[in-house]
This record gives C-alpha cells, structure tokens and sequence, in this order.
C-alpha cells in the first residue's frame, strides 16, 4: 500500500514536468499588434488598426497632449472663479469625466485638455479656455461659431477655488 502513493505523486509530477517542457513559448508580437498580459499569466494581442486609443485610468484620454511646462489635466480640475468681462463674476466648474458647469446662466458643457490648456464647448454654442499665461491662468472666452484660435471676445483673471479634484 506504501508504494502506490508514492508511485502517483511520482507519475503526477512527472505529467507536470512533461507539460511545462511542450508548452508553446510566448509568441513575440508581430509588427501592428499590441500584447496585453494579465496578472494570471494569459496574453491577448490587439492588432493596432482596429485599436482607437489604449486608456490608463480616468486622467488620461486620446486628446490629451501636454507640451513642456505646461500645467497637468488635474490642475484645471475643480472650480473656477472668472470674469465676465463686464467686470462681474461667475463659477466654471470642471469635472474629471469631462463634464462643465458655467453658473452664469447655469449652462452645461464639455471640456478637453489640449495642448496644456482646458477648452470648454458650451451646450449655449460659447466657448471659453482657461489657460496660464505666465504665472496666472485667465480665462478666454469666444462667442458662439468662434474657433480657440481666433481674437477671444474677452480675457478676465481665472482662479481655481479648489485645486484640488473635486
């Protein structure tokens, strides 16, 4: 009775010992392909032209550029006090999944981080940017159908109440 344990530990290491010489080594990924590889050990390969974009978490998406020096996506997050340029006040609230808040005339929009700067596209059609000039951020403002690139309608002081995410 000794000697049959001993003979199935025997013959169930050597099964093991002969599965691990013939399993099929990692395939190297082809050129135009990308090789995920899960924490257990399984691979799945993507070919790059059906991938979009690759995401790392909610601070990162495929328009986020950020040139040298620039501030980071995170520090616009939050909300921002801002002129109107008729020397009054209002709140833009940026939201990490990408949603805006103008508490004048309590509108929602869309905001994007690009080139180190945050544009917002109001559901009104106005569009503002918040960006730092020098060792300040103002806020940009552009009527509706103007581009970023073009002469803004106003340029007021922005400061950000909570630099910290909300």
């Amino acid at each position: 009775m000794n000697g049959i344990p001993r003979f199935s530990v025997a013959v169930a290491a050597l099964c093991l010992a002969a599965s691990a010489l013939h399993a099929a080594p990692p395939q190297k990924p082809s050129p135009g392909t990308i090789v995920i590889v899960f924490k257990d050990g399984r691979r799945q390969v993507f070919n790059l032209a059906d991938v979009d974009r690759v995401e790392f978490g909610a601070a990162v998406a495929s328009n986020e550029s950020s040139p040298a020096g620039a501030p980071s996506r995170g520090r616009f997050l939050g909300k921002w006090e801002v002129g109107d340029g008729s020397g009054n006040t209002f709140y833009i609230t940026l939201y990490d999944d990408g949603h805006a808040y103008r508490s004048l005339r309590d509108v929602g929009g869309h905001w994007q981080y690009v080139d180190g700067e945050a544009r917002i596209t109001w559901d009104d059609g106005a569009q503002d940017a918040i960006r730092k000039t020098g060792s300040q951020y103002q806020k940009f403002a552009y009527s509706a159908g103007k581009l970023f690139t073009d002469e803004p309608d106003n340029v007021t002081a922005a400061h950000n109440t909570s630099p910290h995410p909300i």
